[in-house]
Parts: structure tokens; sequence; C-alpha cells
């Protein structure tokens, strides 16, 4: 395994019980070698050096074609992977931006079922409380800024008759 962030520990080897299973052994028993860095100039380090690149520029930048682009514009000027980013800049570009697309899904996805849940929680809160059906509504739509149409939807989902 090549590891790119940061680390105070590091351990020439991980196991999967130790990482995953706080020591316990499991019925089968995963160990891997840890690259940090590999040697100054050589293809390991290379790639280290243009993933920490990258997470700088992505803090400037975002997740933004602009951080990639510079990203490899620095690569480039440094002699990092320079006659890879030189020959496949369009393919780098494109499957970067598609694993930011997949990331952003990702995270909307999951802010989706998360308010899903919370406006699901707060309907059984309100209905077990004895809240009428039009009282939640009203409730469900301050609470999550949401119109008054959008929140009878969302109640009308979770309420128990």
């Amino acid at each position: 395994m090549i590891y790119t962030g940061n680390r105070k520990n590091r351990p020439q080897q991980m196991t999967l019980s130790e990482e995953f299973f706080q020591g316990e052994k499991t019925a089968v028993e995963v160990a891997i070698n840890v690259i940090y860095d590999g040697k100054e100039g050589d293809i390991i380090n290379q790639y280290v050096t243009f993933t920490k690149i990258l997470n700088e520029q992505i803090r400037l930048y975002g997740r933004t074609k602009e951080a990639i682009l510079e990203t490899i514009r620095i690569c480039r000027y440094k002699d990092v992977l320079k006659e890879y980013l030189e020959s496949k800049e369009s393919e780098v570009v494109d499957i970067m931006m598609q694993l930011y697309d997949q990331e952003e899904i990702m995270r909307v996805h999951d802010i989706g079922v998360a308010r899903e849940s919370a406006i699901r929680t707060a309907v059984e809160i309100w209905q077990e409380s004895g809240a009428t059906f039009l009282a939640t509504v009203d409730k469900v739509a301050q609470k999550f800024s949401i119109s008054h149409e959008v929140a009878e939807e969302e109640v009308s989902e979770y309420w128990q008759e």
C-alpha cells in the first residue's frame, strides 16, 4: 500500500485485525507493507508528491478543474510525472473530475439520507407527543426550511395512522 497522507506513527506493516478489529484475530488475516514516499525521483516518490501537490491545490481552489490543472502545471514544472502528464493531461483531468463528481454524488446522497432520517424522527416524535398532522406539517416546514407543500408530502410519508 502506498500511503500519501501525513502520519506520525509510521508502521512498516499494517494488519487487518489491528486497523479494524482492535487487534482481535479474525478468520482471515491480511498484512500489507506500507510505502510512504519511495526513493527520491522514483515513480512512487513522484506519485506521493503529485498527491501532496493536489491536496494543497484542493485546499486553495476546492475540488475544481482549476485545482487539477494547477496541480498538473506545478508537477510538470517540478518534473513530477512530467512525461506522463504531458502525454495524458486530458485523460488525467477527465479521471480526476469523474472522481470529484462521484464524491459529490455520495456527499449529496449522504445529506439526503440524513435529512430523510431527521424528518422521519421528527414526525414520529411530534406524533407520539400528540401533535396533529397539520401542526406537524407546520413544524417540519419551519424546522427544515421547506415549503408547506413539501412538508405535507414528507409528513404524509411517515405519519402512522
